[in-house]
């Protein structure tokens, strides 16, 4: 079968493993794979990995014998002119190449990849649409909506990492995504349940991982919270793990709340790593889809406390695998936090539970089971095709 994989993310996150991973099972089991991604980065393991596979990737964020600084700096001054040639791209390259048998367009939201989704569906090819979050802050604006809804109407099939993305973006467009799914993401730590626990015998560690963007993951909400006074009184110590436009900005943040108990430790690669060393994840995020770094957490045996946006609330059951504060706000967060902080005592037994809930929830191999939908729904078109041409 012939696949093509679109990403129109320019940067390496969560949104990326999926689709990812899943080409590299589908190039190993003997499929062509096809990527086409703005801003290709050959360092990037994943990237390695597939051109090892002989996986042809195009980066869209390319113009022909242009440097790649100079592109970027077309970017930097007209970032409509560098999308829409993007979209210029795909829409040479799909058009140039043999015809797939699907095409599968990753956004990082719910409606930013929805002109590559345009183009395919201009060229009358079939494809599906992976979104990687929905959130009340991203709505799309009306004029944009004809378009999205056509394209998600068209759809061959339309994938949610939770079922709140699912049901939100079917708010947003006013009828139900057609042929929709959830499916998981793929995680960096292992299957098998971890039996160790951090001394907490004079501190408890939490560690909050995620890309630093207080717009979306809320990073200033817990450097408040842990500006109060009955937090800067505990042996409570928090370690900010990624990296983002915003990191000097909560760094300052931090040092000017005078918060001693706080670190940013940067990217780690060494997800496993993380959690030999702490007791729990903290995330004070505003919107999310379902974080990849929650079911590690949980995976890991670590307790999680997070705030109920996305589909955290679809895995974590408050006081039993978990803590939930109910909105993405300071009172709430810190609520959420303070029952935790009194139950300290039953973290490890909590995380054992959170570990036990999780894998009734992830498949061992999520990349596995999307390739599975894929080839599945190909099979189901040609099915069609054939017998409609039989009629």
């Amino acid at each position: 079968m012939r696949f093509v994989l679109v990403s129109g993310n320019r940067a390496w996150g969560g949104s990326e493993e999926l689709w990812s991973a899943t080409a590299a099972v589908l190039a190993s089991d003997g499929h062509s794979v096809t990527v086409f991604k703005s801003g290709v980065d050959d360092s990037e393991p994943r990237i390695r990995r597939l051109r090892a596979l002989s996986c042809p990737i195009r980066d869209l964020a390319r113009f022909p014998l242009m440097p790649r600084r100079l592109f970027a700096l077309v970017r930097l001054l007209s970032s409509g002119a560098a999308y829409a040639h993007e979209i210029l791209r795909l829409l040479i390259g799909l058009a140039l190449s043999r015809r797939p048998d699907l095409v599968v367009v990753s956004q990082g939201g719910n409606h930013d990849g929805y002109p590559f989704a345009e183009v395919c569906r201009r060229l009358n090819l079939p494809y599906a649409i992976v979104s990687q979050k929905a959130s009340e802050l991203y709505w799309p604006a009306d004029w944009q909506q004809q378009t999205i809804a056509a394209v998600y109407r068209s759809a061959r099939a339309c994938f949610f990492v939770c079922e709140h993305n699912r049901r939100l973006t079917e708010e947003q467009l006013g009828f139900p995504p057609p042929r929709a799914a959830v499916v998981r993401n793929p995680f960096l730590v292992p299957w098998e349940p971890r039996t160790d626990w951090p001394d907490d015998r004079h501190e408890w560690r939490l560690a909050c991982i995620g890309r630093l963007h207080p717009k979306e993951k809320g990073q200033d909400l817990l450097l408040r919270v842990l500006a109060r006074r009955r937090w800067r009184d505990r042996s409570l110590a928090v370690t900010f793990y990624g990296d983002g436009l915003q990191r000097t900005s909560l760094e300052r943040m931090a040092h000017n709340l005078g918060l001693a108990s706080v670190t940013f430790a940067g990217f780690v690669r060494d997800v496993p790593a993380i959690w030999s060393g702490h007791h729990g994840l903290i995330l004070p995020s505003r919107c999310e889809g379902l974080p990849i770094t929650l079911v590690e957490a949980m995976l890991s045996g670590r307790v999680p406390i997070v705030t109920d946006v996305g589909g955290n609330a679809e895995v974590v059951e408050d006081g039993a695998t978990g803590y939930l504060a109910d909105a993405p706000t300071e009172d709430a967060l810190d609520d959420a936090m303070e029952r935790a902080w009194n139950e300290r005592h039953r973290w490890r037994e909590i995380g054992a539970a959170a570990a036990a809930r999780i894998r009734t929830l992830i498949p061992r191999e999520p990349e596995r089971c999307f390739a599975k939908h894929l080839v599945e729904l190909v099979s189901s078109l040609n099915y069609a095709a054939r017998r409609t041409q039989r009629l």
